[in-house]
């Protein structure tokens, strides 16, 4: 690998770009691309190097406004020779989950489509659905993206109905297991009643679903079925029985037509517009639809070969090799075909077939599979149509000059000023974007039980919302990374949820601030649906179903919703806490130290005095005032 320090582009440098052109190899290999300040732009893989590199530079060859945009920005050149173009695509892959580089991001991940996540990290692995594919920790597998929600979220259920599995995050008791453990359901995991590597046994089984090998799994449970009732163990026999019967119901209508049921295939299609590319996998297995996976790209950003080549790349580099099919049927001509057929018949140690059907089955097939990318981009375009009518509609409502990209929505919860808290929603391009939200708990001294005060709160929330704005350094003095995160976090809009009393108070707060004339702020209140601006004794005339309003009262909702959930888990808390000061010497911190030790007042009244004593301030006598507490007879 070579490398050298320029500051010009190297589109600006004709003499130096031809020498650097020249030293690159005609060998297989990984060329790296970097900008001026040495982060790496591009990550790229070739059979020969200097050719593919080359063409990125000849004013014949055709780029996108994507890679071009990228070009004119390259410095520097280096690159990795291998021995195979199989070694360069894994090598590829491996640089690009390392570095990420910005225009190797082909997919946008808009967590539409939700994984399915085993932690295999910890001694009892979990299994979950999320939206969210994280790589903190290697061991952990995920699965997908899946289009079909509902018909996985059923398959969650039949596989906990049909297999022992841990049930809770965290144990309900600390001493004994729950109603699962009773009821079968669970194996006892919070006690150790199973041993990590026989529950790991029962995972495997699990993992086996998603890897689209139910059929291999049946053959399995039918051979331990045998075995049980050759040894006369009948009840193990049943219930090996009901879980080969309802595996056999899990794929029951999922059947394909297809000539040979006995291959493992894949089959990939794409359909875009002018703006959007939504990619369509389904996993076939003997015959049946195991998986529907979905993904989705910018139209723009390559040749519709190169997408699916890209889409096909990263998904099997995240994939075990038993998973990868023997026949993989693709749409269009991939543009390094052979690189991804040797390097997949390397990882699966048998030869994999990469066809481009032109006739008969499997041609039906991938129209199939295309006409069911085309019928959810269709509904993706109609769902972002609506959001784009709705932010249209509520700025012209407004009287916005743009469009509000980032829509913030607040509300307080409490019942007689007891637990009074606070929600941040927001809304970004119409969409909920959960992982912005956030809550808060009132401290206002003067709400208290009895005497609320929403206004005053309202006001508070507010206050301590914007105050970074108040006390941030100048923008010359931040960080780059520091100030666009900051403008990317400042709100279009802030709805509040409330009458004029309510934007009254925030009204006021934003101009001690001084930030009245940057903070677009209204309130929604709730009986009528009318909308208020500030300094404006009258709603603004609207009607309840134009697409404006139902953005807003979305919002409102959802607010609303958000600030209930954490009152509840507040009062929750509180009535935990206010069982324990009952207690005659129990103060407020060793409260603190015996739910921080028990987790739940239900694991302390299960407390023995001996365990009792295990927490830090709790002697013999105060252990006995606590069971006695709990046991008075």
């Amino acid at each position: 690998m070579t490398a050298s320090t320029a500051v010009q582009p190297l589109l600006r440098e004709p003499k130096r770009l031809e020498t650097r052109l020249k030293e690159i190899p005609t060998e297989a290999g990984v060329y790296l691309m970097r900008e001026s300040n040495g982060d790496i732009l591009y990550i790229g893989k070739s059979k020969k190097l200097r050719s593919r590199v080359r063409s990125y530079f000849r004013d014949s060859q055709r780029l996108s406004d994507r890679i071009a945009m990228m070009v004119r920005q390259v410095t520097e050149i280096e690159f990795i020779v291998t021995d195979t173009e199989a070694e360069a695509l894994a090598l590829e892959a491996n640089l690009i989950k390392q570095h990420q580089p910005y225009y190797n991001v082909l997919l946008k991940d808009d967590k539409k489509y939700p994984y399915v996540c085993i932690t295999w990290s910890e001694d009892y692995p979990r299994i979950f659905i999320t939206r969210k594919r994280k790589s903190g920790k290697a061991q952990d597998r995920y699965y997908g993206p899946y289009v079909d929600t509902r018909l996985l979220r059923y398959t969650l259920h039949i596989i906990n109905r049909i297999f022992p599995l841990r049930q809770r995050r965290q144990p309900l008791f600390k001493d004994r297991p729950c109603l699962n453990y009773d009821l079968g359901r669970c194996p006892g995991v919070c006690q150790a009643l199973i041993s990590p590597e026989e529950y790991r046994k029962i995972m495997q089984k699990v993992a086996m679903i998603f890897q689209g090998r139910t059929d291999e799994l049946v053959s399995k449970l039918q051979s331990q079925m045998e075995k049980a009732s050759a040894e006369l163990n009948f009840e193990q026999a049943a219930k090996l029985r009901d879980q080969i019967k309802a595996l056999f119901a899990l794929n029951a209508d999922q059947k394909v037509s297809l000539p040979d049921d006995t291959v493992s295939r894949d089959a990939i299609a794409l359909a875009a517009n002018e703006e959007h590319c939504c990619i369509q996998l389904f996993q076939i297995r003997a015959g049946k639809l195991v998986g529907r996976l979905g993904f989705f790209a910018e139209a723009k950003s390559a040749t519709p070969g190169a997408i699916l080549q890209r889409v096909l790349e990263e998904h099997y580099t995240t994939v075990e090799p038993v998973e990868i099919p023997t026949e993989i049927i693709v749409q269009h001509e991939l543009p390094e075909g052979e690189i991804l057929t040797e390097w997949l018949s390397q990882t699966k140690g048998r030869k994999v077939s990469l066809i481009v059907p032109q006739r008969q089955t499997k041609a039906e097939l991938i129209e199939m599979v295309e006409r069911n990318a085309n019928y959810e981009l269709e509904r993706t375009q109609r769902y972002r149509n609506y959001n784009d009518r709705a932010l249209q509609d509520l700025a012209t409502i407004l009287d916005l000059p743009d469009l509000p990209k980032r829509i913030e929505g607040y509300d307080i919860s409490h019942i007689q000023g007891s637990n009074a808290v606070a929600s941040q929603v927001v809304f970004i391009d119409g969409v909920a974007a959960k992982q912005h939200y956030r809550h808060y708990k009132i401290k206002n001294p003067t709400v208290t039980v009895g005497h609320s005060d929403d206004f005053a709160s309202m006001a508070e929330v507010i206050r301590r919302r914007f105050r970074p704005y108040l006390t941030s350094p100048p923008t010359s003095l931040l960080l780059e990374e520091e100030r666009i995160e900051k403008e990317n976090d400042f709100p279009d809009l802030v709805m509040i949820d409330g009458g004029k009393g309510q934007l009254s108070a925030v009204v006021e707060v934003l101009q001690e601030m001084n930030l009245l004339e940057e903070v677009r702020v209204v309130s929604l209140a709730k009986k009528r649906e009318e909308i208020f601006l500030p300094g404006e004794s009258e709603p603004l005339t609207t009607e309840a179903e134009q697409p404006g309003v139902q953005l807003l009262r979305r919002v409102r909702d959802e607010a609303h919703r958000f600030a209930v959930s954490f009152h509840r888990q507040q009062r929750l808390k509180q009535g935990r806490r206010s069982r324990l000061e009952e207690i005659p010497g129990l103060g407020f911190n060793r409260q603190k130290q015996l739910l921080a030790h028990f987790h739940s007042i239900d694991y302390i009244r299960e407390a023995s005095v001996k365990h009792l004593t295990e927490v830090p301030g709790i002697g013999n006598s105060l252990a006995r005032e606590i069971y006695n507490y709990f046991h008075p007879n």
